[in-house]
């Protein structure tokens, strides 16, 4: 097996010095003739030499290599916050290593602790466990995926979802009911609080009753969605409308209204959040508060790459993007 050419190589070639080649390689075309550069450039192509980057960040302390941590990489959120991080950091040179923690504690700290050894440059994670002097001890620049007030050191990019939920709730009420069921959404780690906020507030508004029968608290899966809709199925007096935490509940909860023959919108309305790719091909197509998910990625690497270049403010941002309705056809005035 022939062995990869060196950047010794492609000074023999185009017979310079092996600085002249870094520097080209470096884009210092300031010390660097055009002709030079264009001979350097042609004996790189010819050769097919590939840069050492493992080697250039012994020398520039970067390895332009990024990692971001999500939660639940089943859940279809997530490849577009991916890609929007991805598609902006690729444009400054950088890569993206994704790691899956699985809502595991243990396998989050894991994490953090590669991200030191392999000296990644930057971190954009949807934390599970992780504190803020956890991500303040690994002196690494970090954005957090997920609006809240754990990490005040730090940039965070998130939807606000207090309001969406508010949003939500007010759509159905306008549609003309008064009798809505609440899944709400549990990690393994902890509540969507931002959610029952925008619900108590929503009860507060209009005046409404809490009633504790009618709010269903459930894993984010498909199958808390089942189940959570069965419970509210199973109340003497229904809930006329449901809304969901998320669009893996919505779609569960769905499912089970089919099974109990329930007709959706016509006996019951349901609502999700995120507006993932799947809900638009649900029959009928899923209402749901769309989340800005790619400009959520998009603007998370903009903040990391403003924090490497030393363009940052010294304290931490937080950006909560705004939620949009989109009706489709699960939601319907109630039956008189």
């Amino acid at each position: 097996m022939p062995n990869r050419p060196t950047i010794i190589d492609v000074a023999a070639r185009a017979g310079v010095s092996k600085s002249t080649v870094s520097r080209v390689l470096q884009g210092n075309g300031l010390r660097v003739s055009p002709e030079t550069a264009a001979v350097v450039l042609r004996a790189i192509r010819e050769l097919g030499y590939e840069r050492n980057v493992i080697a250039s960040s012994l020398r520039t302390d970067r390895t332009y290599m990024l990692m971001l941590v999500t939660p639940d990489i089943t859940n279809p959120f997530w490849p577009e916050v991916a890609r929007g991080l991805q598609d902006t950091v690729e444009q400054a040179g950088y890569s993206v290593v994704l790691a899956n923690s699985d809502w595991d504690v243990a396998r989050e700290k894991d994490f953090l602790q590669t991200l030191r050894r392999n000296r990644f440059d930057a971190l954009v994670i949807n934390p599970t466990a992780v504190s803020n002097q956890d991500l303040m001890a690994l002196n690494t620049p970090t954005v957090v995926l997920g609006v809240g007030n754990r990490f005040p050191n730090f940039d965070v990019v998130g939807s606000d979802s207090y309001h969406g939920t508010l949003e939500a709730f007010n759509y159905l009420y306008v549609l003309g009911h008064r009798r809505i069921g609440f899944i709400w959404g549990q990690h393994r780690t902890g509540w969507a609080q931002s959610r029952q906020d925008g619900y108590l507030e929503f009860l507060r508004q209009h005046d409404l009753p809490r009633e504790a029968c009618l709010v269903v608290e459930a894993p984010f899966d498909r199958a808390g969605g089942h189940w959570a809709m069965r419970q509210l199925l199973a109340l003497n007096d229904r809930p006329t409308a449901v809304f969901a935490s998320n669009d893996i509940l919505a779609i569960g909860a769905l499912q089970a209204a089919r099974e109990a023959g329930v007709d959706v919108p016509g006996d019951l309305s349901v609502i999700g959040m995120d507006d993932i790719y799947p809900a638009a091909m649900m029959t009928p197509p899923l209402t749901t508060m769309i989340k800005a998910k790619y400009e959520t990625g998009r603007l998370a690497a903009q903040f990391l790459l403003e924090r490497l270049n030393g363009e940052a403010p010294p304290q931490g941002r937080l950006r909560a993007l705004p939620c949009q309705l989109m009706v489709r056809g699960t939601t319907a005035p109630p039956r008189a």
